[in-house]
């Protein structure tokens, strides 16, 4: 049994060569021992969690297992975690009831739970003590010894608990078991150093470590020439790619040779303010194919803030940045991230926080309450703000948010843009969906062998998060 350690999670080492490159290889002894057997997979989260997922999928079809829909119908279920906000915490732990009464009935039935929520030293001993039917804990550093996990459940019935507190390693040439045809996730960094007092990544996911470009623009090639028109560069902070290599080599140096190899859309995400640097920028506007779309995270529109949280930047600083992207980068989408009623923000606060929002009239944002971390500087920080003053900040953010997002997607009626078509409306299954250039939502009037193209279409109607349009 290997547990989590927060003193352990929270140590970086400034050495180069520290970080492993992993070439992952299936044992052949494992291949194939769950032939016949299903698994049901829920992800929590961001988009790193979703494309942790993808490769948990193609980890386990290689050992012989299935994907069903239903988790009543699977032998082998996993709650793929998020440890962001409490929110997601708390129905995690909700999820693990009904875990409990279906074990009840089959309990043969293998259930696991993994992602930044295992990385927690707190979570996994509430996980021993109080859901000892759980039979797999493993964290964000060990993906790849999933399958040896298994095998070791299924030969000695004993439950597996491996979850490594450490600055983290690189693993290549995990398989993938990729959720579209048509746009993938590549992820070019892993880990975070930037420790906002908030934040519980940088404990979860480990040091800030950059894969290397060839191993990143071989699987960009590889995507393009299996016919993928889209990709996303993942990271914590993908700003921050190359810092901890050798060579000189940086973010805008990536773009730019991931945008010569031709795929159709290039996009990013997330960055950190801090690193957004003036050679990105210049980048991103002679690149026809980086989508001028930018989701750069405010936090809080209030310097003291902004400084207890640990940011690097004033308020001011980020104005600036937000208007240099509007100004050097054409028809430039940009949305953000807030969060209201961190431990004591006064009202002058806030609204200065508003005031950045009248200013930067951002395409949309996710906004959210403060939710303490436990083992963060932020979580012991005393907060004497009544919760019904958060919640009645909120609505009042959101007002405004949504106010701003309507009136960005207003600029579109009439116009024509290209959307990528990725399937069937889910609002009405008698039209397709897809994204444009800057990441908005379009219901389309548009045959259904437009799926997996780019097409023109004329937007005809808009919401305040998604647009009608009629293919051209």
């Amino acid at each position: 049994m290997v547990v989590p350690n927060l003193k352990e999670a929270m140590k970086r080492s400034k050495e180069h060569g520290i970080v492993q490159t992993i070439h992952y290889k299936i044992d052949d002894n494992l291949r194939g021992i769950a032939k016949g057997k299903h698994y049901f997979i829920k992800t929590y989260g961001c988009q790193m969690n979703e494309h942790d997922s993808e490769n948990i999928k193609g980890l386990l079809e290689e050992l012989g297992f299935i994907p069903v829909d239903c988790m009543e119908e699977a032998d082998f279920i996993l709650l793929n975690t998020c440890a962001i906000r409490e929110n997601a915490h708390n129905k995690v732990f909700g999820f693990l009831g009904r875990i409990k009464n279906l074990k009840e009935k089959r309990p043969n039935v293998i259930a696991g739970i993994c992602g930044c929520m295992a990385q927690e030293e707190v979570v996994v001993k509430e996980i021993l003590e109080k859901y000892n039917y759980i039979d797999l804990v493993f964290g964000t550093h060990n993906i790849h010894h999933l399958p040896k996990l298994i095998h070791e459940i299924l030969i000695k019935q004993e439950n597996q608990i491996e979850v490594f507190s450490k600055e983290g390693d690189i693993i290549e040439n995990m398989p993938f078991k990729r959720d579209s045809k048509y746009k993938a996730w590549v992820n070019i960094m892993y880990g975070c150093d930037k420790f906002c007092t908030y934040c519980i990544v940088p404990y979860t996911r480990g040091k800030q470590r950059s894969r290397k470009k060839e191993d990143i623009l071989t699987e960009v090639q590889a995507l393009k020439e299996n016919g993928y028109k889209e990709v996303t560069l993942l990271g914590q902070n993908v700003n921050a790619y190359g810092k901890d290599l050798e060579e000189d080599y940086y973010m805008e140096d990536l773009l730019f040779d991931v945008s010569k190899t031709g795929i159709e859309r290039i996009r990013f995400v997330t960055s950190h303010p801090w690193d957004f640097t003036d050679k990105m920028i210049s980048i991103i506007a002679s690149c026809d194919n980086i989508m001028p779309y930018i989701h750069l995270p405010l936090q809080s529109g209030s310097n003291t803030i902004l400084k207890q949280m640990g940011r690097r930047y004033t308020k001011e600083e980020y104005i600036t940045l937000f208007h240099k992207l509007k100004e050097k980068i054409p028809n430039v989408a940009i949305t953000t991230d807030i969060i209201v009623g961190f431990p004591n923000e006064t009202e002058e606060d806030f609204e200065d926080t508003l005031q950045v929002v009248e200013e930067c009239k951002y395409d949309s944002a996710f906004t959210f309450i403060f939710s303490p971390r436990i083992g963060t500087p932020a979580s012991k920080m005393e907060d004497r703000i009544a919760k019904e003053v958060k919640e009645e900040r909120l609505q009042r953010l959101n007002e405004r948010i949504n106010y701003y997002s309507k009136c960005a997607n207003e600029v579109y009626k009439g116009k024509t843009v290209k959307v990528l078509i990725e399937g069937i409306s889910e609002k009405d299954d008698t039209k397709v969906m897809g994204y444009t250039e800057t990441m908005k939502l379009v219901n389309v009037k548009a045959d259904k062998n437009t799926i997996g193209t780019i097409i023109p279409v004329k937007i005809t109607d808009v919401k305040t998060w998604s647009m009608d349009g009629e293919a051209v």
